[in-house]
């Protein structure tokens, strides 16, 4: 009876420990698609003027070092004139920011996915945050490519955009062209030539100055992420995106 009642036991503790793996290795399931704005959604949402300030246009990445960046150099280097966000294994969400703070800006750069069919992205706006062991992380809004989309971190979820086509203007592993045009509260997106999002902030306490980050986003496996011909203009003269074809 002993020895039926050990076997019994080991048999449900053996049990109980397949239960708990499954249900820890389960992934989390698919967030739901954030809907779009229409036209007259963004549009009834008032809009700020912009910032008043000295117009610059400035690059932001010499093509050669990392000077004017900060974040984990064991993530991020500086390789065949691009900055490279790269892990062979796991990491999680994380940016390297620009050491200067900005607000209304209009930012070109150009971007590849080289490995992994995750996302890159920029963020603005906000502040470099902490997440857990990660000193590397924000609290503000990310305009995301190569496919087109917008994320709150804040909020942790997706943001409503306009989406003034639906063409497919990008494929996961070319180099993008991007624009982000941000004034007043109000930030319209090009990429390879093509308006692809306009987003507007209706709570004007959450516009912040703060740096411009690029992401190398939570991936498990190898990840390569480039960057390149980042350059800014703070306060620009033109309200209109200059890159569309």
């Amino acid at each position: 009876m002993k020895k039926a009642a050990l076997f019994l036991s080991i048999g449900l503790a053996v049990a109980a420990s397949l239960l708990w793996s499954q249900q820890v290795t389960t992934p989390a399931p698919p967030r739901p698609p954030t809907p779009p704005f229409t036209a007259a959604e963004v549009e009834a949402i008032p809009l700020v003027a912009p910032r008043a300030g000295k117009t610059v246009t400035k690059t932001l990445f010499d093509g050669k070092t990392l000077h004017g960046w900060q974040g984990n150099l064991d993530w991020w280097s500086v390789k065949d004139g691009a900055l490279v966000g790269k892990f062979t294994d796991k990491v999680p969400t994380n940016f390297l920011f620009t050491k200067d703070n900005y607000s209304d800006f209009r930012l070109t750069l150009s971007s590849q996915m080289v490995e992994s069919e995750n996302h890159a992205g920029v963020c603005f706006w906000g502040e470099i945050a902490e997440q857990g062991d990660n000193k590397w992380y924000t609290h503000g809004p990310l305009v995301a490519f190569p496919n087109p989309s917008m994320w709150d971190y804040i909020a942790r979820q997706g943001l409503r955009v306009y989406r003034p086509t639906r063409e497919k203007v990008t494929s996961q592993h070319e180099w993008v062209k991007v624009e982000i045009l941000a004034q007043g509260n109000r930030v319209r997106s090009a990429f390879n030539g093509v308006q692809v999002m306009e987003w507007r902030e209706a709570d004007v306490k959450r516009i912040k100055e703060g740096p411009i980050g690029v992401q190398l986003h939570a991936w498990s496996g190898p990840q390569e992420v480039r960057y390149k011909d980042i350059v800014i203009e703070t306060f620009p003269k033109e309200d209109t995106l200059i890159t569309l074809k």
